[in-house]
């Protein structure tokens, strides 16, 4: 009889990529996982690792367990979520979801609220989390719902297992302190911004690429990358009261901007779209906060 547990970790290590990824992700030792993939291999009656260097590669064998490994965690989860139901008398169950800080306010905190009424069984745990870390966590099952970013032309990888909504779309709007020069235009010309200080996310956020993209092909210019977060309060107050510039988008501005001037570029339009990911099949429970999270996206702008 194989085991479930086993086939939860098999398949995290197959994800991502080597046994100490997997350690650190589920905080276990890479020797504990190792020895549960021993057992595995035992119980499964032939080899499902190779070794290459210090790595290892799923055999033939290994990669059937893993595809069957998905399916057989599919089915428990909603199992699991039916049973709650049916004990509860109606929706209920825990529902995990993540979204990238602007979504977190204006789409997924609503989505809650009005879950709480509808639907008071489901216990909704929300975090914050950009795209990168959430899209493996939702493969993976560690979440249940996701909500992304996409900026235009940066596209997100597509993952033929994973069920993509289209929530909204947005304009990508240029942040001045109110004593610029370009401050007083209807619409800012990315060019004449070559000379200051740029305020951004962190290193590897589509939100630093957008705005490096946007400066070089719209600008003509390599930006001073001066400041970085990824709290747009922080943004905020860095154009405010230290004079940097920003590019951000509408979900941002939707809380207010006071003190800061709000334009859009000249030389042409910038926008993001922000999605829904769940897993292709649905719980009650998921397609509840997925419908919550949809309504609550059509009244965010």
């Amino acid at each position: 009889m194989l085991d479930l547990h086993r086939l939860r970790l098999l398949r995290e290590v197959h994800d991502r990529g080597t046994i100490h990824s997997a350690a650190r992700a589920l905080g276990y030792t890479p020797s504990a996982i190792s020895q549960q993939l021993s057992v595995l291999e035992r119980e499964a009656g032939t080899p499902l690792f190779e070794r290459v260097g210090r790595n290892i590669r799923l055999t033939a064998a290994g990669e059937v367990l893993v595809r069957h490994a998905s399916t057989l965690l599919a089915g428990v989860e909603a199992a699991e979520a039916e049973l709650a139901t049916v004990a509860a008398g109606r929706l209920a169950g825990v529902v995990r979801v993540a979204a990238f800080q602007s979504a977190f306010l204006s789409i997924v905190a609503p989505a809650i609220r009005a879950l709480a009424a509808t639907h008071p069984d489901i216990r909704v745990e929300a975090a914050e989390a950009e795209v990168e870390q959430a899209a493996p966590a939702l493969r993976l099952q560690q979440l249940d719902v996701m909500v992304g970013d996409e900026y235009d032309g940066q596209p997100r990888a597509v993952h033929a297992d994973l069920l993509r909504e289209h929530l909204l779309r947005e304009q990508i709007r240029v942040v001045l302190p109110l004593d610029h020069p370009e401050a007083g235009a209807e619409r800012v010309q990315i060019a004449r911004l070559g000379d200051v200080a740029w305020a951004c996310c962190q290193p590897g956020t589509g939100h630093r690429e957008m705005q490096v993209r946007v400066c070089r092909e719209l600008g003509g210019f390599e930006p001073d990358l001066r400041y970085s977060s990824d709290d747009f309060l922080i943004l905020f107050e860095l154009v405010r009261r230290n004079g940097a510039a920003a590019l951000l988008p509408d979900l941002v501005l939707a809380h207010g901007a006071p003190g800061v001037a709000v334009r859009l570029p000249a030389e042409g339009s910038v926008g993001r779209t922000v999605f829904m990911l769940t897993r292709r099949t649905r719980t009650p429970t998921v397609t509840a906060v997925a419908d919550a999270l949809r309504a609550a996206a059509a009244t965010s702008l």
